[in-house]
Protein backbone atom coordinates (compact mmCIF):
# COMPACT_ATOMS: atom_id res chain seq x y z
CA UNK A 1 0.00 0.00 0.00
CA UNK A 2 1.38 3.51 -0.78
CA UNK A 3 -1.07 5.38 1.09
CA UNK A 4 -4.29 5.67 2.95
CA UNK A 5 -6.49 3.93 5.47
CA UNK A 6 -4.15 0.65 5.11
CA UNK A 7 -0.80 2.11 4.14
CA UNK A 8 2.06 -0.30 4.84
CA UNK A 9 -0.53 -2.96 4.60
CA UNK A 10 0.28 -6.14 2.60
CA UNK A 11 -1.76 -7.17 -0.13
CA UNK A 12 -2.20 -10.83 -1.19
CA UNK A 13 -3.82 -13.00 -3.87
CA UNK A 14 -4.86 -17.13 -3.31
CA UNK A 15 -6.86 -18.64 -5.78
CA UNK A 16 -7.97 -15.12 -7.41
CA UNK A 17 -8.76 -13.91 -4.46
CA UNK A 18 -7.05 -10.20 -3.18
CA UNK A 19 -6.87 -9.15 0.25
CA UNK A 20 -5.56 -6.91 2.44
CA UNK A 21 -3.83 -8.23 5.44
CA UNK A 22 -5.07 -6.36 8.78
CA UNK A 23 -3.81 -7.74 11.66
CA UNK A 24 -5.88 -10.84 12.25
CA UNK A 25 -8.76 -10.15 9.70
CA UNK A 26 -7.89 -10.18 6.08
CA UNK A 27 -10.30 -7.11 3.77
CA UNK A 28 -10.77 -9.03 0.87
CA UNK A 29 -10.69 -6.66 -2.71
CA UNK A 30 -13.89 -7.62 -4.01
CA UNK A 31 -17.44 -5.68 -5.18
CA UNK A 32 -18.77 -6.79 -1.73
CA UNK A 33 -15.60 -4.23 -0.18
CA UNK A 34 -15.21 -2.04 -3.06
CA UNK A 35 -17.37 1.07 -3.60
CA UNK A 36 -15.06 2.29 -7.14
CA UNK A 37 -11.85 2.06 -8.06
CA UNK A 38 -9.83 4.12 -10.46
CA UNK A 39 -6.15 3.16 -12.61
CA UNK A 40 -4.01 5.52 -12.15
CA UNK A 41 -2.00 5.21 -14.81
CA UNK A 42 -0.30 8.20 -17.12
CA UNK A 43 -3.31 9.51 -19.14
CA UNK A 44 -5.55 8.98 -16.18
CA UNK A 45 -3.40 10.79 -14.11
CA UNK A 46 -2.92 14.08 -16.57
CA UNK A 47 -6.84 14.32 -16.96
CA UNK A 48 -6.66 13.91 -13.26
CA UNK A 49 -4.53 16.70 -12.45
CA UNK A 50 -6.89 18.86 -14.45
CA UNK A 51 -10.01 17.19 -12.21
CA UNK A 52 -8.20 17.96 -9.36
CA UNK A 53 -7.55 21.47 -9.86
CA UNK A 54 -11.22 22.18 -10.76
CA UNK A 55 -12.27 19.95 -7.72
CA UNK A 56 -13.94 17.20 -8.84
CA UNK A 57 -12.42 13.94 -7.52
CA UNK A 58 -9.20 15.73 -4.98
CA UNK A 59 -10.23 13.65 -2.66
CA UNK A 60 -10.45 10.83 -3.78
CA UNK A 61 -7.08 10.78 -5.16
CA UNK A 62 -5.45 10.69 -2.12
CA UNK A 63 -3.72 14.72 -2.54
CA UNK A 64 -0.49 14.92 -3.85
CA UNK A 65 0.74 11.55 -2.44
CA UNK A 66 -2.00 9.80 -5.57
CA UNK A 67 -1.09 12.60 -8.18
CA UNK A 68 2.93 11.79 -7.63
CA UNK A 69 2.24 8.17 -7.86
CA UNK A 70 0.29 8.05 -10.65
CA UNK A 71 2.45 10.10 -12.56
CA UNK A 72 5.26 7.69 -11.60
CA UNK A 73 3.22 4.53 -12.78
CA UNK A 74 5.35 3.97 -15.77
CA UNK A 75 6.57 0.97 -15.21
CA UNK A 76 5.20 -1.99 -17.34
CA UNK A 77 3.07 -4.44 -15.71
CA UNK A 78 3.04 -2.30 -12.95
CA UNK A 79 -0.68 -0.68 -11.77
CA UNK A 80 -1.05 2.46 -9.13
CA UNK A 81 -5.03 1.71 -8.47
CA UNK A 82 -7.08 4.32 -6.26
CA UNK A 83 -9.82 2.52 -3.74
CA UNK A 84 -12.41 3.61 -2.68
CA UNK A 85 -14.12 1.44 0.35
CA UNK A 86 -18.07 0.76 0.72
CA UNK A 87 -17.12 2.03 4.57
CA UNK A 88 -15.15 4.96 3.33
CA UNK A 89 -12.21 4.32 3.67
CA UNK A 90 -9.30 4.70 0.86
CA UNK A 91 -6.12 3.60 -0.31
CA UNK A 92 -3.91 4.15 -3.14
CA UNK A 93 -2.42 0.27 -4.26
CA UNK A 94 0.72 -0.69 -6.47
CA UNK A 95 -0.07 -4.05 -7.28
CA UNK A 96 1.44 -6.13 -10.19
CA UNK A 97 -0.46 -7.38 -13.30
CA UNK A 98 -1.74 -10.58 -11.81
CA UNK A 99 -3.09 -8.95 -8.78
CA UNK A 100 -4.87 -5.85 -10.76
CA UNK A 101 -6.74 -8.30 -13.20
CA UNK A 102 -8.05 -9.89 -10.14
CA UNK A 103 -9.36 -7.00 -8.35
CA UNK A 104 -10.88 -5.49 -11.78
CA UNK A 105 -12.65 -9.02 -12.30
CA UNK A 106 -13.24 -9.40 -8.77
CA UNK A 107 -15.18 -6.06 -8.74
CA UNK A 108 -17.14 -6.25 -11.63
Amino acid sequence: MIAGDYEGKRISSNFGIVAISNGFKNVQLNKDSIEGYEVMDESHSKSAVSAVGRGLVGGFLLGPVGLLAGLSAKTKGVHIVALQFKDGKKSLVEVDEKIFRCIIKNCF
